[in-house]
């Protein structure tokens, strides 16, 4: 595998840098679904892969840890989260609420700046290709502009804290997402990141909530679908 990086100096990394790139690189693996639901993630392993120390990636993995993306084990080391049905229920249910907070506040405290962001992050992934050929699998490039939608929505809510809640449970939730893709059946999912653009400019909070909420649910409902019909790793 090539290395994460090429150093402009071609000096050897130092160790926080190390330790950064490995925490970027395993947790877009994680969040991609590269690795397996307890899936053991071997140090040594991931270091040469990775070329970076084995320091740097025990470090990045116990960053990941408290992110819900790894567990530590003892004796057994670290191990990718387990996926569950429940957990994914659990995962929407918290979403909704904190969504509904978001885009509440951001309704009533955003500007025309706010309505220009979430316009201009609608439009470019409206632009992007949902799907790779002949993989049918998420393009990389709709994945971070469909994060960047979904920030913007809620991004003049006024309150970091709650900002770094709803991305941290997003985040949780992409682990699941590409599950969704392998059911049967039509979803105009441009028709429903448009709607939820239409209540924002519209300043409809009630409207853009029920949107949102009944947005989240449906690709939930994809995923436990999709996770009975392939007997994928989801309990």
């Amino acid at each position: 595998m090539l290395s994460l990086v090429e150093s402009t100096n071609s000096e050897p990394l130092g160790p926080r840098s190390q330790t950064s790139l490995a925490y970027a690189r395993i947790r877009r693996d994680l969040l991609g679904g590269r690795y397996a639901p307890g899936e053991r993630l071997k140090i040594t392993d991931l270091a040469a892969a990775l070329d970076v120390s084995p320091g740097a990636v025990r470090e990045a993995l116990s960053r990941l840890v408290p992110e819900q993306l790894v567990v530590s084990r003892d004796q057994k080391g670290f191990v990718v989260a387990p996926l569950s049905i429940q957990d994914l229920e659990d995962l929407t249910d918290l979403r909704c609420e904190m969504e509904a907070i978001g885009l509440r506040r951001s309704v009533t405290l955003g500007d025309e700046g706010w309505e220009a962001q979430v316009l201009a992050a609608a439009h470019r992934l409206r632009r992007s290709k949902m799907l790779s050929d002949p993989e049918r699998t998420l393009t990389s490039e709709w994945v971070d502009r469909h994060a960047a939608f979904h920030a913007a929505l809620v991004s003049a809510c006024g309150n970091r804290r709650l900002l770094d809640i709803i991305a941290q449970l997003y985040q949780q939730s992409e682990r699941y997402r590409g599950l969704s893709i392998y059911v049967e059946g039509e979803r105009d999912i441009d028709a429903e990141h448009q709607g939820l653009v239409d209540a924002a400019l519209d300043r409809n909070a009630d409207r853009l909530v029920e949107l949102m909420c009944a947005h989240l649910r449906t690709t939930t409902l994809k995923i436990v679908s999709a996770s009975r019909a392939s007997a994928a790793v989801i309990a």
